[in-house]
């Protein structure tokens, strides 16, 4: 399996790497893992940058501007077994596949002086279109006389936390089905990001437009607006609650939308498909609750979904998930306050520095209704335990077993995921 092959060849050459880059001592390297993080700069949910240094010659820290480059790939191979109803609904085979891969250039402009301005330009290779597309990309200004951040350019909306993290930091290997099916990846516009250390509240409010991006596939709305406002009632170096609530309303573009996703599996079919419907436009709900003690992460999000399309009699759309992630090897996710989303793991002791690496394992069930007005998109849960090994800052290994059942085309079909995801990041 080209998996395992390349694994092999990573654990083999990146020891070298660092070995032959670090000068001094591994204890002088251990990260400083803070439970919170009041950081935030441009391209903050597209790459984050590992604690430990894997090489060096990748930065720059220039007079007038600093630049960094970064990047990383996701390579994956996932089996099924299904029963005779989900063979009917759609048969899959053994597939190995390259799901990501992108290239980041981030810094700051120290050209500016009256107040921070950090950028970056990311560029990703959509393995589903085969073609290089253009990410993350825009400008971070900090302007402290609206207590907070503006970001100008291409990013994520905000709505949801689990849809703003760096899709490498998750706990599971994708995002809920519901996540996908309703939110876009990335819009163009403003965003406003916003912190009230005193009350412990925080928030973004965003306005797109795809003037810029009508020819990306993720590009299905015309223009939407989307808020994002949360509370963290409890924040200590233990402890963290965060409860949550998204709101959003688009204009698909051509007055016309369809909703879809895959089951968690990236070489898998669409396993819930509105298909295309004419809609005015669209009205979402989001609630979220995070509750962090320790090594233990627990959290909810839920989507409802509402078109305006009188032909489709006005369907409603609703589904979430639920997931525990547990390091057993003590490490603790870190919140981001200025984004309210929580970054990924570092492991306390890297294979690198002669320790086992951060071992997670995680449990998580989400369900998806696109069963709404005349439209019969399907319903679809499934439950995944699954385990990660952060052998590193920049290596992370996913071994995924997943029971999920659609209900669709008048059938009931059980599917058994078989999934394994080699994740590289500089």
């Amino acid at each position: 399996m080209r998996v395992l092959l390349i694994g092999a060849v990573l654990f083999g050459v990146a020891p070298g790497i660092v070995c032959g880059q670090n000068a001094a001592p591994a204890a002088s390297l251990a990260p400083q893992d803070p439970s919170i993080d009041d950081t935030i700069v441009a391209g903050e949910s597209s790459a984050e940058d590992p604690v430990r240094k894997l090489i060096r010659w990748n930065e720059f820290d220039g007079k007038y501007i600093s630049l960094r480059v970064g990047g990383g790939f996701l390579v994956e191979y996932d089996a099924y077994a299904q029963d005779a109803d989900s063979k009917q609904q759609f048969r899959m085979s053994p597939t190995e596949k390259l799901r990501d891969a992108r290239v980041l250039l981030k810094g700051s402009l120290k050209f500016i002086k009256s107040r921070k301005v950090t950028y970056s330009l990311g560029i990703m290779y959509d393995a589903a279109n085969e073609a290089w597309v253009g990410r993350q990309t825009g400008l971070m200004i900090e302007v402290p006389e609206i207590w907070g951040h503006l970001f100008v350019g291409r990013t994520k909306e905000g709505f949801s936390l689990n849809k703003v993290m760096v899709g490498y930091a998750g706990w599971t290997m994708e995002r809920f089905t519901m996540n996908d099916a309703t939110i876009p990846i990335l819009a163009d516009g403003v965003k406003w990001l916003g912190h009230s250390e005193r009350h412990h509240i925080l928030w973004n409010l965003g306005i797109y437009k795809d003037w810029l991006s009508q020819s990306q596939g993720f590009s299905t709305y015309d223009h939407q607006v989307v808020g994002r406002f949360a509370v963290l009632p409890k924040r200590s170096d233990d402890k963290l609650l965060h409860v949550g609530i998204g709101v959003r309303y688009g204009v698909p573009k051509n007055n016309s939308i369809s909703l879809r996703s895959r089951p968690e599996s990236f070489t898998a079919p669409y396993f819930i498909d509105t298909g295309k419907f004419a809609a005015k436009d669209t009205r979402m709900l989001g609630p979220e609750i995070y509750y962090r003690t320790g090594s233990l992460l627990m959290g909810s999000e839920y989507f409802i979904q509402r078109a305006n399309a009188p032909a489709s009699q006005n369907p409603i759309f609703h589904g979430g998930d639920v997931s525990v992630s547990w390091m057993a090897t003590g490490e603790v996710r870190s919140y981001n306050t200025q984004g309210g989303y929580f970054n990924g793991i570092s492991p306390k002791r890297s294979i690198y520095d002669g320790g086992i690496g951060g071992w997670e394992f995680v449990g998580r069930f989400s369900y998806s209704d696109l069963d709404g007005g005349t439209l019969r998109g399907g319903k679809f849960w499934r439950i995944t335990p699954m385990v990660n090994w952060h052998l590193s800052d920049n290596i992370r290994l996913e071994m995924v077993y997943g029971l999920g059942n659609l209900d669709r085309f008048q059938l009931q079909g059980r599917t058994h995921f078989f999934q394994t995801r080699l994740q590289f990041q500089l």
